[in-house]
């Protein structure tokens, strides 16, 4: 990376992200709650304000890169840029409205449309995954792996892509097998966390029908630095340029996962 070893460069990342985790937990009194796409899209001030410090702080630390965030009126203003940061101020708003401390500020940095760093805080467990490419997957500076579980033996995970009601049915049929054929089954409302947990072996499979590159972006790395593999529901490669699916598990894991998609007839939507 310009400038600076990879090491120092994520150290540097994580310290942005942390200073912006203060303004997530300790929010209170009136959230600014406002809707963007729908009724289910939901954005806050807090979502506003932390992206803001973000762009403001990766940009002057990698000065020429460009920023696609989710907040962003001109996404894709930036997407030819050899460096891109890819940023979710708050991944899992609708839990941060409703009180339930489960979100994270998710930071992927692509180079010529490969993640090569990505930083997911929880600023309510202080839990800080990072991830360099070609490096490992880490919790706190601690190596972190994923489990090496079959879907018999997995605790899978499911988002229900809210704001894309059209995709609620083939959602519905993909988690009912997964449901049917692992453990359990949790819908805990972060992408990005879902990823990390992913990544620490606290779950073992996940999917969504679909996602922007900004929840999956950072985690993905994560999740793959750690031993899990990360496709689209088809089986192929994530995409950060655009909308995609998405299936992350341990190796057999995510081998079933795509089975089940197939058998259920899921095509990656337009």
């Amino acid at each position: 990376m310009p400038g600076k070893e990879g090491f120092e460069m994520l150290a540097e990342v994580e310290a942005i992200v942390r200073r912006t985790g203060g303004l997530v937990r300790l929010a209170e009194g009136d959230k600014e709650v406002h809707e963007k796409s729908g009724h289910q899209d939901l954005v806050t001030k807090y979502d506003a304000g932390v992206q803001q410090l973000l762009q403001h702080d990766l940009l002057a630390l990698l000065p020429g890169a460009g920023f696609l965030g989710e907040e962003s009126p001109d996404a894709d203003a930036h997407l030819e840029r050899e460096f891109l940061f890819i940023v979710d101020p708050i991944d899992g708003t609708t839990n941060f409205v409703k009180s339930i401390p489960h979100c994270g500020i998710s930071v992927g940095l692509a180079r010529r449309g490969e993640i090569v760093l990505g930083v997911i805080y929880d600023p309510y467990l202080d839990e800080m995954f990072s991830a360099e490419r070609g490096k490992g997957a880490f919790l706190n500076g601690r190596p972190i792996h994923t489990s090496d579980v079959g879907l018999r033996d997995a605790v899978s995970v499911f988002g229900t892509s809210p704001y894309y009601r059209d995709l609620t049915d083939i959602s519905f049929r993909l988690a009912r097998q997964l449901f049917e054929r692992s453990l359990d089954l949790r819908r805990m409302a972060s992408a990005a966390l879902d990823l990390c947990y992913l990544a620490a072996g606290r779950i073992d499979c996940y999917f969504e029908c679909l996602l922007s590159p900004w929840d999956y972006a950072a985690g993905s790395l994560i999740a793959s630095e750690a031993g899990a593999l990360a496709t689209s529901l088809t089986g192929a490669p994530l995409r950060f340029d655009r909308k995609c699916s998405l299936a992350a598990g341990t190796p057999r894991c995510h081998a079933e996962l795509l089975a089940i998609a197939r058998e259920c007839g899921f095509t990656e939507p337009a």
